[in-house]
């Protein structure tokens, strides 16, 4: 079934390809400017995806990016403070097709059968509630089977006998002792105001604030809505409160796993990095490699205007996993070349000075040049058409994309250029300290 409204009216607004568009137009100027265009007294309009509209409004019950839940026990007061947080929240960078859910207008047409009424014409309560229902509603009255398909046949009056309150007071109903009688002589009849819709949640009434994030994050576009509506949410009827809900809801439960996945992944990191050298010294020149990536991902999140995510988030885990790999591989070809340099020193006799360590690391992060730079290459060729793709799911896979390319780069060239002389820097002042190095036996296989 579906879960829309009455209310709501879907329009699906195809666009051409790309390359018709305008120089320089983007599709949230696209938006802006056919929601100029479409400003209907009373109508508020929502911008969304097909899809994306149906998964939330599955998921989380909200129809757009955010929902402010307004819970309590009358459907007027949840309305009226609704619409007060609207005039709060209106004019909030990043909030746009703000708007409350109706809760209150609905016209509908109230009988009131009169049962004084009902003794004097020989008639019960059943036989007017049928009479009211098969006239205006229609009633089933057969069914009839055409092959191996069944239909109903209801019947009802004709639009020009219902249409009006009037033709409504007109309609004969047929008495045992007096004849037909207009339903007016039996009931009152008036169109009455009352909620078009009807929501309840853990068995309370429920209003709803909607709104979309545009040209700003969603984390911090909540935060400073939740900050406005501070004093409000203080001021609410004892029996009232307020629960935020959509996408931000999703985002909130991704964060919270994030808090724990990313620590427990650099915890997994550290642990595989010390079983491999057998020293934090090493694990440290490795893990320098993890903040200089962070710089280069978050530069191009300004670059691209990208907000941070949860698509952004796994794409900064996915950088940390290269840069650190790329800097464990540049650690065992210096490993291995001073391990070479020193024992052909000492098998000629010859000290282990300065000279050697920087002999060493100089061909070590030379032979490691090519094949990090193929490696480098091939991955940002790779990720090219994702990078500046913009057909369907374009906005789903750039995220990650983005910070991982850029952070690769700014990686790639600190393990190159800066990790070989910290490498250099901290072997010299060992072999100063101690008058030896000490080097692990695994550099040499």
């Amino acid at each position: 079934t579906d879960n829309a409204p009455i209310s709501m009216i879907e329009t699906i607004v195809l666009l051409k390809p790309q390359s018709q568009w305008r120089d320089g137009i983007t599709k949230n100027d696209i938006i802006n400017e056919l929601n100029s265009k479409l400003q209907i007294p009373g109508v508020i309009n929502g911008w969304t995806q097909p899809i994306i509209n149906r998964i939330n409004m599955l998921s989380t019950g909200i129809r757009t990016d955010v929902g402010v839940k307004i819970y309590g026990q009358s459907l007027d007061t949840i309305n009226r403070l609704a619409q007060e947080f609207r005039r709060t929240l209106q004019g909030t960078e990043g909030i746009a097709d703000l708007y409350v859910e109706p809760i209150t207008g609905g016209r509908y047409v109230d009988i009131n059968i009169r049962r004084e009424e009902l003794g004097r014409y020989g008639l019960s309560i059943d036989d007017v509630n049928m009479f009211i229902e098969t006239a205006i509603g229609g009633a089933g009255i057969v069914q009839t089977v055409e092959g191996r398909r069944r239909f109903s046949i209801a019947v009802r009056l004709g639009q020009d006998f219902r249409s009006t309150i009037d033709k409504l007071k007109q309609l004969p109903i047929i008495t045992m002792n007096s004849g037909p009688v207009p339903l007016s002589a039996l009931a009152d009849i008036k169109v009455a105001e009352g909620p078009p819709m009807i929501t309840s949640e853990n068995a309370m009434l429920r209003g709803t604030l909607l709104f979309n994030v545009r040209d700003r994050d969603l984390g911090s576009t909540v935060d400073e809505a939740k900050k406005k509506l501070e004093d409000a949410v203080k001021r609410l009827p004892k029996g009232y409160f307020l629960d935020w809900s959509g996408q931000y809801e999703n985002q909130i439960r991704a964060e919270n796993r994030l808090m724990i996945i990313m620590p427990v992944a650099l915890l997994i990191i550290v642990i595989i990095l010390y079983f491999t050298f057998r020293n934090f010294r090493e694990v440290l020149i490795v893990l320098a490699s993890i903040p200089v990536a962070l710089v280069g991902g978050a530069y191009s999140l300004y670059f691209f205007d990208v907000n941070f995510s949860v698509a952004v988030a796994v794409g900064f885990i996915a950088l940390f996993g290269i840069a650190v790999e790329t800097g464990v591989l540049m650690l065992v070809y210096l490993n291995n070349s001073l391990y070479q340099k020193v024992r052909k020193a000492t098998e000629a006799g010859n000290p282990v000075n300065k000279k050697v360590v920087e002999d060493a690391v100089y061909d070590g992060a030379v032979l490691r040049v090519r094949p990090k730079l193929m490696t480098v290459i091939v991955d940002i060729l790779g990720l090219m058409p994702i990078l500046f793709a913009t057909g369907p799911g374009s906005d789903v896979m750039k995220p990650i994309t983005i910070p991982f390319v850029f952070g690769l780069i700014t990686s790639t060239l600190f393990v190159l250029i800066v990790l070989p002389v910290m490498y250099a820097m901290i072997r010299e002042r060992e072999l100063k300290k101690h008058g030896k190095l000490q080097i692990q036996e695994m550099a040499n296989d």
